[in-house]
């Protein structure tokens, strides 16, 4: 089954839905652009390919005055206007990432904060998935119910991930800053109702493989609605074991591994993009 897509000449798509909540449990409300809380997210078309971005603004910027949701909001709309201008390369998803980073780099206003990122980018006739992840947010491909693929999680130390950053000049050297050339890139092939699951951290700390997993099981067919009901489901689940103080998160279970004695979900903004690899229609 494996060699199938080589000689398959369909052109392949991602049917995506999208669904978060900002911790101050404004249900899944959407502020300007695609943001829940200080996350962001973006789901571009193009003819070559479809690209799926998801970006967590950190929060430590509030403490000096500074909106953490801009800098993720900002990024992801730079990308998304970068892939529906065609200014990207499908195979290289880190291009996207430091193509973003370099305008908001370029901004006559400085705009400040921090922020992790992932970038999916399906090749629509190659039928390869190539992806870029530079701190904790990520994704997990399913096939039979499995994970098949997953990203790797970059963190400095722990609760610490990997970000781009903006600082103030006098800040510069203080504030933790990698290049988008740190993201984890990897390139694989994909089959047609292979199950994409991109999500930030607020999600991977609160839900462990096999719960999301069983929430996938719910997944019926590829059209949007049962796509969009199966990742309201999954990102409700997130968010309800977020603030149960007494289950052992993910999160929780990392932090005992680092001799914190530590239980509980971990309130956080959640973004879901869920997406089935489909037969491409125009």
């Amino acid at each position: 089954l494996g060699g199938l897509s080589q000689t398959d000449s369909r052109d392949y798509s991602l049917v995506t839905a999208s669904c978060g909540f900002g911790k101050d449990f404004r249900k899944g409300i959407l502020k300007k652009g695609m943001c829940y809380g200080d996350d962001a997210c973006f789901v571009a078309r193009h003819r070559s390919a479809d690209v799926l971005g998801v970006a967590d603004g950190v929060g430590g910027w509030r403490d000096y005055g500074v909106d953490p949701s801009q800098f993720s909001g900002t990024l992801m709309r730079t990308c998304e206007r970068l892939v529906k201008e065609g200014r990207f390369v499908p195979s290289n998803p880190v291009g996207i990432l430091t193509a973003g980073y370099c305008e908001l780099l370029q901004n006559k206003v400085p705009l400040l904060g921090s922020s992790t990122a992932c970038i999916v980018v399906l090749d629509r006739t190659s039928h390869r998935l190539h992806t870029a992840n530079l701190g904790d947010s990520g994704f997990l491909v399913v096939r039979g119910g499995e994970v098949v693929h997953r990203s790797d999680e970059q963190q400095h130390y722990f609760n610490t991930p990997f970000q781009l950053s903006i600082a103030p000049p006098e800040a510069e050297g203080v504030v933790l800053s990698d290049s988008p050339d740190a993201a984890d890139s990897t390139s694989f092939d994909v089959q047609l109702g292979d199950i994409i699951l991109t999500a930030t951290d607020g999600l991977f700390d609160n839900m462990p493989d096999y719960m999301i997993l069983q929430e996938l099981k719910k997944l019926k067919n590829s059209n949007y609605e049962s796509i969009q009901q199966t990742a309201r489901s999954i990102a409700e689940q997130a968010h309800e074991l977020a603030y149960d103080p007494t289950y052992m998160s993910p999160f929780a279970q990392f932090a005992c591994d680092n001799g914190l004695n530590v239980r509980g979900g971990k309130p956080d903004d959640i973004t879901v993009l869920l997406s089935i690899v489909a037969e491409y229609t125009d």
